[in-house]
């Protein structure tokens, strides 16, 4: 070990001390054994879209398609994650860090650059996705803790495109949380069992967001999961999941208190080439100003079909109905085109198909090619969709996905 004549000076008169070449070395050793148990992964996610007919203004409002990308190419968000996965240690810990960079970083309230635009994002914004301390308690088989910014608790889909059978997201993801700040618990009572439970500060997904006011300082949202898994002895359905939960708490961004339930299933079929799945979502506001209530439903049913090594179909058909203007469709006079106020003012219905073809032609890289069509139903007059005046109750979009992953 070197070391300049300055510091050799100080030591001579007692100001400081030299670490021995050992100890050095051993500083090393832990900064090495720390560093070689990380791991980096993420992904790069673009797409083209085609919204066939014209006009974008008002596109289908489902999370991640926004009148910016229609009829052209996009970067959707660079993904890079840092992790330490929990060893098999009774007392393990762990960390995990996902950021992303890009236009769909806008979805997360925890963008350092978020003064985005209402229709097109801001190409350069960067968010904590995740970033969370993950800690383990020789309690029973092991209770697992997350502590920090995660994933919501709640939901089919992910926000993570390439974890999806399809490209375009359902609109139930819009009903479950995004991220939260808090601390999330687990706990495997069986290859068959599992539960979660979260403590946050709210239901959204700003980070560090606190429900006070106009809440009490102490208030949280509080959510809860099970996970049920067949076991292997059950057939064709070994392996199949069904899981379900319920999530409550403030609201920020729409100022009022919401409670998301959710379940939903994943199930193999006596086709081993075959899977299907299926979730509901509902959420309810409780409006804390003046006003009614407001509800969503979102119902959709997944179909999987492993053709050969490489190429996959994959389907989903979706009904939602909601008294808000949560996807974008609010009811309007049909005489004055004046928006009607919200309530019990009629249905609000949306039906919609999704087909993707996925075929991996090279390493490490996922290539979809995808048509989804949304139609607005309904026993009113709605903003549909187009620009302008038109009010198009169909959408059409052709859609290519191509992430790497690494």
């Amino acid at each position: 070990m070197r070391v300049n004549k300055w510091t050799l000076g100080l030591a001579a008169l007692g100001l400081v001390s030299i670490p021995s070449a050992s100890q050095a070395e051993e500083k090393m050793n832990q900064l090495w054994t720390a560093v070689s148990s990380t791991t980096l992964s993420g992904y790069v996610n673009t797409s083209i879209h085609w919204n066939t007919g014209t006009g974008n203004e008002r596109v289908p409002n489902y999370v991640y398609n926004t009148p910016g990308k229609q009829d052209g190419f996009n970067l959707n968000v660079v993904d890079l994650t840092l992790e330490k996965a929990l060893d098999e240690a009774q007392w393990a810990a762990g960390y995990k860090v996902q950021l992303w960079i890009g236009p769909d970083a806008t979805t997360f309230g925890s963008t350092f650059d978020n003064n985005a635009g209402a229709n097109f994002g801001d190409a350069s914004a960067l968010a904590v996705k995740q970033a969370y301390v993950t800690l383990r308690t020789p309690v029973g088989n092991g209770l697992d803790f997350k502590l920090g910014v995660f994933d919501g608790l709640l939901g089919y889909e992910s926000h993570d495109a390439g974890k999806n059978p399809n490209y375009t997201r359902a609109y139930g993801l819009a009903l479950t949380p995004h991220t939260q700040t808090g601390m999330e618990m687990s706990y495997q009572f069986s290859p068959q069992v599992s539960v979660s439970g979260v403590i946050a500060n709210t239901v959204g997904p700003v980070i560090n967001q606190k429900a006070n006011p106009p809440k009490a300082e102490s208030y949280k949202a509080y959510g809860g999961a099970v996970a049920l898994t067949a076991p292997d002895d059950w057939g064709f359905l070994g392996g199949s999941t069904l899981y379900g939960g319920l999530l409550n708490g403030y609201s920020e961004t729409a100022d009022w208190v919401q409670t998301t339930l959710y379940t939903g299933f994943t199930m193999n079929t006596p086709m081993k080439a075959m899977k299907i799945g299926g979730s509901y979502a509902y959420m309810a506001n409780g409006d804390t100003g003046a006003g009614a209530d407001n509800y969503a439903n979102a119902l959709a049913f997944y179909t999987s079909f492993q053709c050969t090594e490489k190429l996959s179909l994959h389907g989903r058909a979706e009904y939602v109905w909601t008294d808000s203007n949560l996807f974008g469709t609010q009811p309007v006079d049909p005489i004055t085109g004046a928006p009607v106020p919200f309530g019990h003012s009629g249905n609000n219905e949306i039906f919609g198909l999704t087909g993707t073809v996925q075929y991996d032609l090279w390493k490490n890289v996922l290539s979809r090619l995808e048509i989804r069509w949304d139609h607005l139903s309904g026993d009113h007059a709605m903003v549909g969709y187009g620009s302008g005046t038109s009010n198009l109750r169909n959408s059409v979009l052709i859609a290519a996905n191509v992430i790497y992953q690494f």
